[in-house]
């Protein structure tokens, strides 16, 4: 400790003072300290001669100083970073020699935890060096060292306890599949970080196998100023499983990176996509990747395709009676158009799949153009979108129709040109699936003349259109009826959907939450409506009727609305009110 001899000196006053230690005692600790280069403060503490707490105490009222337990505070030494800037920055072996340690800033003033109080010639040396006001406060040259080694290697502590809990053993489970084309153009650093058994394999092999064990639809990874956040999109709400340390966020992207077959690690100013494979318990899934450029990083994006997800029929994906019977006589006819609307997420593509494998028959030629080729079907011709080439949606059309085909699946109609193909494939013999991105199956007939087709174009190509949602469905393990004393009130429940008569009768259930489940639910289910173009709903596009004129012709007819699929779901208990009410937009909100 600097400064020892006088700090002996003002402890062993104090102790002869309250006559705490004898004479004797104090004059055999004074030559101990000299030998052994300890203060006589600590060498009494630590032969029992005295309490520390009591030691402190005298300390503190002498000096005029308030005492501190560093037992029981947190010291960020982020926040105190701003210390580390100056031609003398207090490090950790400046605070060691010194029994120092800085504890808070508030504006000019940090509150710096002294052992020796009385040493006014080093609380003077800081504040030149960090040019704020010292507020001393008293500690044990015990409670300073251990909390020193606390906070100053807090980083190297937690990333190797991070490191160490990341464990071996899920290596084993899963194989990755990896095309390294970018990995010559790789830093030399970033290649070590990232060769096989690094920490940043072990984390990536880790949040990639617990997303697939969870049953996740995408994945997170969020880089922040100090830290990592790794989310899980779980049924369709993202959940937060991960913080790894910062340090490893640049060699887990690039880990990430390599895996795929396109994407170049040492390009990080810009966005760039690729996809991998990995093989767990022998099943194969796809993972597209998705890199953007954010303040502090880049934020990777992982979209888990996995085959076993992917309905085999239409009957399995539990419809609407009604609605299934509308898919099903459209996909039957021989030529028209079958679109399928909702947003990113809501099993578009689960939909349109099932309804391809629905019409593929040895007979027919059927093919699809995606962007990109989400899963890879046997006896299917399926062509990936690639625009750097000159292969767009609109020129893959007009290949694919000289290439005598029966149905054409495209991914997503963007432009108009596209659009323009689809129907003329629509009128001359084809049938054309396809998705369109509006909020709900009426819009998308107005949405289709915007982009510059006659209505009477869309009223003759248009089979029928389908708007759907995902909703969480209702685990069956913890879910609870309600009384009807918890249940909203009838004027709310009219006014979202539900009938007088249904009120009389049906049954409420609410979430409630077990191991089995995240927070009540477990699983998806779709809510469909399905608007079929049949001669009334013609004569309204005709007329240049708006999106509610055909809302209200269509559900005069029997369309079963989203919000009306949710309700009818809720009251099977298959889901809640909430999550209904969640995921769709009643009429009277549509229409505003």
């Amino acid at each position: 400790m600097a400064n020892l001899n006088g700090f002996n000196r003002k402890v062993t006053n104090l102790l002869k003072r309250h006559e705490l230690v004898s004479s004797e005692d104090l004059l055999r600790l004074g030559d101990q300290s000299n030998q052994e280069k300890m203060s006589v403060a600590q060498l009494a503490v630590q032969e029992e001669y005295i309490e520390e707490l009591t030691l402190l105490g005298l300390v503190s009222e002498d000096c005029g100083m308030p005492p501190i337990n560093l037992g029981l505070v947190d010291i960020d030494m982020d926040e105190l970073s701003d210390l580390n800037k100056g031609d003398q920055p207090i490090l950790e072996d400046d605070a060691k020699r010194f029994n120092i340690l800085p504890v808070s800033i508030i504006g000019n003033h940090l509150t710096l935890a002294v052992a020796n109080p009385y040493d006014v010639v080093t609380l003077d040396d800081i504040k030149l060096a960090t040019g704020k006001n010292i507020l001393p406060v008293i500690s044990s040259e015990r409670a300073i060292q251990n909390k020193i080694e606390e906070v100053y290697n807090a980083k190297e502590k937690a990333m190797q306890n991070f490191i160490d809990d990341l464990g071996d053993g899920d290596d084993d489970e899963l194989m990755i599949t990896e095309k390294a084309d970018g990995e010559e153009e790789a830093e030399g650093d970033l290649l070590e970080e990232t060769g096989e058994g690094s920490p940043v394999v072990k984390l990536a092999n880790r949040i990639i196998l617990e997303a697939i064990q969870k049953g996740a639809s995408d994945i997170h990874i969020e880089p922040f100023e100090k830290r990592v956040r790794v989310r899980l999109r779980i049924d369709g709400v993202l959940h937060e499983v991960l913080n790894p340390p910062k340090k490893l966020e640049k060699g887990l992207v690039s880990r990430l990176k390599i895996m795929t077959d396109t994407m170049n690690i040492a390009e990080r100013g810009k966005p760039q996509d690729g996809r991998f494979q990995v093989k767990v318990a022998g099943n194969t899934i796809d993972f597209r990747l998705s890199s953007l450029p954010l303040v502090h990083g880049e934020k990777m994006c992982m979209r888990i395709l996995d085959k076993g997800n992917l309905a085999g029929s239409l009957e399995s994906l539990q419809f609407e009676p009604a609605v299934l019977d509308i898919i099903q006589r459209s996909i039957g006819a021989p030529y028209g158009m079958f679109l399928v609307t909702g947003p990113t997420g809501s099993g578009k593509s689960t939909t349109l799949y099932s309804a391809v494998q629905a019409v593929m028959t040895i007979e027919d030629n059927v093919n699809t153009v995606e962007d990109p080729v989400e899963y890879e079907i046997e006896g299917l011709n399926q062509c990936h979108v690639n625009p750097k080439r000159g292969l767009t949606f609109a020129s893959a059309l007009r290949a694919l129709l000289r290439q005598d085909p029966d149905t054409i699946m495209i991914g997503e109609i963007r432009d108009q040109e596209t659009i323009e193909i689809a129907v003329k494939a629509a009128l001359t013999g084809h049938l054309v699936l396809s998705t369109l991105h509006t909020n709900d199956a009426p819009s998308t007939i107005n949405r289709i003349v915007d982009m510059g087709v006659e209505p009477l174009m869309v009223a003759s190509s248009v089979l029928a259109v389908s708007a759907q949602r995902l909703g969480r469905r209702l685990c069956k393990a913890c879910k609870v009826k309600m009384d009807r004393a918890e249940w909203p009130e009838a004027e709310n429940l009219l006014k979202i959907g539900y009938t007088e008569e249904e009120i009389e009768t049906m049954d409420v259930y609410k979430a409630v939450g077990c191991s089995l489940c995240s927070k009540g639910y477990k699983g998806r289910f779709a809510m469909v409506e399905c608007l079929e173009v049949n001669k009334p709903v013609k004569k309204v596009i005709l007329a240049g009727g708006s999106n509610v004129e055909i809302r209200d012709m269509a559900v005069e007819h029997g369309m079963v609305t989203l919000r009306r699929a949710g309700l009818m779901n809720a009251m099977r208990g298959v889901t809640t009110i909430d999550e209904v009410l969640r995921v769709t937009v009643g009429e009277e909100e549509d229409a505003d």
